[in-house]
């Protein structure tokens, strides 16, 4: 499994104790410092079945500053601007090897990727 993750953030830390802890080998990408292609970063949003938008984090002063809120619901869009400012991208997003994936925010969705590798 890969885990887009960011060492700051306490919910991507939270989710990698948790996989860590039950055995599961996730590979760690540090999205900011390797941020995804426009290829991968639609390749995640297929297996997470989610637009752009349902990934943005709309609370940051970014999203304000590039006006976000007020964008055309266009997926080719928002995907341009979730490639050049990754730091707008919902973490941790966990991807597993047989395509599927999850923005684990929560103790449930742990859980449910915990299911879907055998523990």
């Amino acid at each position: 499994m890969e885990v887009w993750f960011n060492p700051s953030c306490s919910k991507c830390r939270v989710a990698r104790d948790g996989l860590a802890g039950a055995g599961v080998e996730v590979t760690l990408r540090r999205y900011l410092e390797t941020p995804p292609s426009e290829a991968e970063l639609r390749a995640a949003l297929g297996a997470l079945r989610l637009e752009p938008w349902d990934v943005t984090r709309m609370s940051e002063p970014l999203a304000r500053e590039l006006g976000l809120r007020d964008l055309p619901r266009d997926p080719d869009a928002w995907i341009a601007v979730l490639v050049e400012h990754p730091r707008l991208i919902q973490r941790p997003i966990v991807l597993a090897d047989d395509g599927r994936a999850w923005v684990v925010r929560d103790g449930e969705t742990l859980a449910e990727v915990l299911a879907a590798a055998g523990r």
